[in-house]
């Protein structure tokens, strides 16, 4: 993770988004965000890291369609910062998300039901950094597939800077996810922490 600070040219973009776009011309595949003002650089992730977004988004699939989408990689704005962006791993928005494009290829956090992450090299933002970030965005469910601790994290009803919910999913258990997202979506806890074991 390298950090760089926060500065306004004339020209209206800062010496941060300038860097960020620099590094995701130069860093192919590679995830370029800025949190907390930070910004920060993963690298690719591993296969089963791959393979456990694959089974979670076809267990997402009934909810890809004219309400909802559920899309990868996309890009939210996040409130807490001038330049703050996040891409999760795998999100829920609504369907008119594209009436919704805040800046620079992100989308407002008004339209995302539901943000998840799979840990791989940067294990502290995403059960860190982005919990806060999220919160402060208002997105209404967080989940974390824990990939270090073998666990899965649902946090719930943000709240300034935290989520007031916090539940946790050992192997064996299964995940029942808010009604909120438009469609009843149970996930086994094993099954998935299976799948993504490095």
């Amino acid at each position: 993770m390298s950090a760089a600070a926060v500065e306004h040219p004339c020209d209206g973009k800062s010496a941060l988004l300038k860097e960020a776009q620099r590094l995701a011309e130069k860093l192919p595949g590679y995830r370029i965000e800025i949190i907390g003002g930070e910004l920060t650089v993963t690298p690719p992730p591993d296969g089963p890291h791959g393979d456990a977004l694959s089974d979670l988004f076809v267990t997402f699939a009934s909810l890809h369609g004219t309400e909802s989408r559920v899309i990868q990689g996309i890009g939210v704005r996040l409130p807490d910062g001038p330049d703050d962006f996040a891409v999760p791993d795998l999100a829920v928005v609504d369907a008119d998300y594209r009436d919704h494009l805040a800046e620079e290829g992100c989308y407002d956090p008004v339209v995302f039901r539901l943000v998840l992450e799979v840990t791989s090299s940067n294990y502290g933002n995403d059960l860190k950094k982005k919990v806060a970030a999220y919160a402060i965005a208002q997105i209404p469910v967080y989940v974390v597939i824990d990939r270090k601790k073998d666990r899965i994290h649902v946090l719930t009803d943000p709240f300034a800077n935290e989520y007031r919910c916090h539940r946790v999913h050992a192997p064996g258990q299964r995940v029942v996810l808010p009604d909120s997202l438009g469609a009843e979506i149970t996930l086994d806890a094993e099954a998935i922490l299976a799948v993504g074991r490095p």
